[in-house]
Parts: C-alpha cells; sequence; structure tokens
C-alpha cells in the first residue's frame, strides 16, 4: 500500500535522538491541540481492507497490536499481548493477553475479540488480508486471556506481522462481521471503538478528521488532548498554512522545492527520515499486452532513474535496482547489472522480437493517482512517458484516478501499467518481494503475477530457519526479477517532516509511523 510498512535502515533525524520516547507534562501554559496538515488520504477505516500507510498510521494510533513497535525504533515490545511463547516446530504461537483493557466505547477485550478480529478478515479477504491468510490457518481461544495461532508452517517472522494493522482488534460489538467498513458513520453507534491512546470524534473525509485522548487507554496518557488532521488538496497550500502558522505539523508531502526552501529558512523544527519508502511500476500482467515478460522487460529497461529523480525530486531520492530497499538484508543491485538505464537499444531489441516497430508501435496507457502521493505524481507521469518515448516503437497515453477508483481498478485490470509506492508491513525482504510476486499478494496490488516456482520459493524462505537458504533465496528471486520483470523499481525516497519549533516529541523511527502520543509542546 503500500505499507506500510518497516524497515531496516538505522534512523537518525535532525535534532532527534533515534529511538528516544519524548515525554512531557502537560502544563497550563502548553497548547492542547496539535493540527497535522498532510495531502496523504484515507481509504477504508477498517483493517480488514485499509492498505495503505496514511490509514495504517490512523490505526496505530487509535488502536493496538498485540505486540507492537517501540516509537522511534524496529523493537518489538508488548501491546495488548503481555507475553508470548512458540512452540518448538515454530508453526504454533501462544499470547497471554492484559487483562482490564477495554474498548475507547468501554466494551471489555479479551480472547474472543482476537480470535473474531482475525476470523473477520480471514472471511473478508480484503486487500491486506494475505497478511494473515498466508500464514495463519487458525485462531483458538484457550482461555478469556490466552489466544493460540495456529500457523501453516514455521514462520521465524510472524511476531512481526502480529504487529501489523490487519491483526489488531476490532470491537465485535461495532464492526459488522460480514462487510468492511468505508468511514465510522457505518458503524454501531458510529464511533470507531479503539484501543489506541486517541479516538475518533469528528471524521469528515479529505477534510479533517479529529481525535480525542482515549479515556479507557491503557498506557500512558498523551500530553496533548486534540489531534487535528487536516487533508490538503496540494502541497502548496499546505506549505503557506505551516507558514501562517495554522498547522503545527507537516508529513508527507510537500515539493520538492518547498522542502528545499523550507530547510534552508532555518525558520522550522526538520526530520530527514532515510526511509525503505520505495516507488516502482506495476504491469498488469494476465490479461494486458504486458503478458509477455519481454514487453515488461522492454519497458524497465527504459526507465532512467537519475533522470527521475533530479527532474521531478530535485535529487531528493536514490536510484533502485531492486525490489528489496538499500539498507536490508541481502539486497542486490539486479536492475542495474542486468537492465541499466535507458536501455533503447535492449527495449527495441525485446520489442522487435515481440512484433513491435515503429510502425506498429506498443501502446498503453500508464496511469497515475494525482493526490494520494502528492502534487509531483503527474511529473513523474510525464518524464517517464518521455523516457519510454525515447523509442518510437512505444505510444503511451497519460491517464489517472484518484485513490479510491485507483485500487478499484487493480480488481477490473483496468491499468496496464501504473505507479505505486510502498512502505514495508514488517521488517524482511519478503514483504518487499512475496507482497508483489506471490500469487496471493500479487492480485491483491493489481499486478496478478503467478507462478508456481516463485510461490515454492517463497514457502521456502518465509519457512526457512537457517539465514543463510533465505539469503541465496532473496539473491536468486532478485535475478529472476530482472527476468519476469512484474514490477519496475525506480527510486527509494526519503521523507521530511516540518514542525513549528515549540512542537517537541517528534519520534519517527524505521518503520515510519507518527506516533502521535510521544508529541508535546513547550
Amino acid at each position: 500500500m503500500r505499507f506500510f510498512k518497516h524497515l531496516l535502515v538505522s534512523l537518525v533525524l535532525v535534532g532527534v535522538a533515534t529511538g528516544m520516547v519524548f515525554a512531557a507534562p502537560q502544563t497550563e501554559s502548553a497548547k492542547d491541540t496539535l493540527v497535522y496538515a498532510t495531502t496523504e488520504k484515507v481509504s477504508d477505516m477498517d483493517p480488514s481492507n485499509a492498505y495503505d500507510f496514511h490509514t495504517w498510521e490512523l490505526f496505530r494510533n487509535i488502536s493496538r497490536g498485540l505486540l507492537a513497535y517501540k516509537p522511534g525504533t524496529t523493537e518489538l515490545v508488548p501491546g495488548l499481548a503481555e507475553s508470548y511463547s512458540v512452540n518448538a516446530a515454530g508453526d504454533v504461537y501462544t499470547f497471554k493477553l492484559r487483562r482490564g483493557i477495554k474498548f475507547s466505547d468501554g466494551t471489555p477485550f479479551d480472547a474472543n475479540a482476537v480470535k473474531w478480529s482475525i476470523d473477520r478478515v480471514i472471511n473478508l479477504a480484503g486487500d491486506p488480508s494475505w497478511l494473515v491468510t498466508d500464514f495463519v490457518e487458525s485462531v483458538d481461544v484457550v482461555d478469556a486471556y490466552t489466544v493460540r495461532f495456529n500457523l501453516s508452517g514455521s514462520i521465524g517472522f510472524f511476531p512481526d506481522l502480529v504487529a501489523t494493522v490487519p491483526y489488531f482488534p476490532m470491537n465485535p460489538k461495532i464492526f459488522p462481521g460480514d462487510r468492511w467498513i468505508n468511514d465510522p458513520s457505518e458503524l454501531t453507534g458510529g464511533e470507531l471503538s479503539g484501543l489506541g491512546p486517541y479516538k475518533i470524534v469528528s471524521f469528515k473525509r479529505d477534510e479533517e478528521i479529529v481525535l480525542e485522548k482515549n479515556p479507557e487507554y491503557y498506557g500512558e496518557a498523551p500530553a496533548i488532548d486534540r489531534v487535528v488532521i487536516r487533508y490538503y488538496a496540494d502541497a502548496t497550500t499546505m506549505r503557506l498554512a505551516l507558514e501562517n502558522g495554522e498547522v503545527d505539523l507537516v508529513y508527507k508531502d510537500l515539493n520538492p522545492s518547498d522542502k528545499k526552501d523550507l530547510l534552508a529558512s532555518g525558520a522550522y523544527a526538520s526530520y530527514e527520515i532515510p526511509s525503505s519508502y520505495i516507488r516502482y511500476l506495476c504491469f498488469e500482467t494476465s490479461e494486458s499486452m504486458f503478458q509477455d515478460p519481454r514487453a515488461r522487460r522492454a519497458i524497465a529497461a527504459l526507465v532512467d532513474r537519475q533522470d527521475v529523480i533530479d527532474k521531478v525530486f530535485l535529487g531528493q531520492m536514490e536510484p533502485l535496482y531492486s525490489m528489496v530497499p538499500k539498507g536490508m538484508k541481502w539486497h542486490t543491485d539486479a536492475f542495474k547489472d542486468t537492465l541499466g538505464d535507458a536501455n533503447v537499444q535492449l527495449a527495441e531489441k525485446l520489442l522487435g522480437e515481440l512484433g513491435y516497430s515503429t510502425a506498429n508501435p506498443l501502446e498503453f496507457e500508464l496511469w497515475y493517482t494525482p493526490s494520494h502521493y502528492g502534487d509531483t505524481e503527474v511529473d513523474m507521469a510525464e518524464v517517464l512517458k518521455a523516457q519510454f518515448e525515447k523509442t518510437d516503437m512505444v505510444k503511451v497515453t497519460i491517464r489517472s484516478a484518484e485513490w479510491s477508483t485507483y485500487i478499484d481498478n487493480w480488481d477490473t485490470k483496468t491499468m496496464p501499467l501504473y505507479l505505486l509506492g510502498w512502505y514495508p508491513d514488517y521488517m524482511d525482504p519478503d514483504n518487499y518481494t512475496a507482497a508483489f510476486a506471490g500469487t496471493s499478494g500479487s492480485a491483491g496490488m493489481g499486478i496478478y503475477f503467478s507462478d508456481p516456482e516463485w510461490d515454492a520459493l517463497f514457502k521456502q524462505e518465509q519457512t526457512a530457519s537457517d539465514q543463510k537458504v533465505r539469503e541465496d533465496i532473496f539473491v536468486k528471486l532478485q535475478d529472476m526479477w530482472t527476468e519476469q520483470v512484474p514490477t519496475v523499481p525506480i527510486f527509494q525516497g526519503k521523507l521530511y517532516i516540518f514542525a513549528q519549533p515549540n512542537l517537541k516529541g517528534v519520534t519517527v523511527g524505521t518503520d515510519m509511523v507518527l506516533y502521535y502520543d510521544t508529541l508535546y509542546f513547550e
């Protein structure tokens, strides 16, 4: 989504100690409301179908998992579970739950809520359900405060999976069991009752979401009473809101020129976050003109990564030659070594093998979503179109759709080639590979790539306890990627947060999640 999701590079924030959770008592002079600005969008307000980074960020602040990441770190700590154990075979995990916890509406939390929530994710089969269904066979209630996960095999990184949003327990009293919901108004009582430090009290899609302290939260109460998230249609307006003092913090995403200016001004607290956020192209591989991998390889060979970075992002990104990001174990530069950049000669050779020519070019639509990734997205599409059309054997039409329609287009196979971004779900190369080329994950992303050999390799790496075995598989998979090309990696991102100087406690770790309960005003 997207993901969402968790990394392995060490994080250094400007002016912030990595891994430190800031806390300060609320004083009478301190502000009690934080205004947070973003150009991101919210998708379904339901963990069974939400699969984008910003919506997951909301759930990490209004709910909790059995395990959680300590803010600012990749360290797993107890969440709703106080402890867990695993059997000798590595395929059964048993969690002991905290007692006395309540959802924000006062409904008691117990093992039945955990099982109900996992069963619901499995049954509804939403976009992120593969994070559960690919690994979990069943869930048993052992007793009121003990729950057992029976896995399909040994899964060494299962604790990281449990920390992802699809595993978050939802309130059975208010969520429908037979469908996912789009926004809180569809819930019984109209309130998204969670287990986190904040609760949603007002929801206006694409305009504003208001959160307040959850009085039932089992942990330390946040220093800030209210968090107002304002959604901006464009980065320019959002920058002006920061400069006019209308907002306290901006995160995802300003234009590259805005970032450059704000960094130079020195007027704001700034946080540069080296991330494992990646951008890439996806092919619909089952029915489109890209069924043949040679067509996909040709397009991949035409991509000029540094040209995209320089023209669109003022050099504020890094070229990426694998879906496994730099800084993560077992990364290789497979695409650079095999296909290169702007390799027109190779592209024309491959297209010629398929019968394409200047008189009969490969014609296709390149899709982007105009607001989900910020104002630069249209520029990125235009630059890529120009790169593809450096050969007369390619003709590109650019199309766009807003995020909700864009996601629907995956199911209808409307888009033959489209841009996406990925935040890791969990901290392992598996999350950057199986999610796109495994049969289940690929279908959920609209790629529809399926190959028994690939599925067998994913199964092997997921269940292997020998890390050398896993390393060999991932090196092989990255080489195979350049032959089959279900996706094309383009760049690895850097994220920036800008805040008013009096806002403290910005604690963003390698999961890239902004935790609202660590923030406070001086």
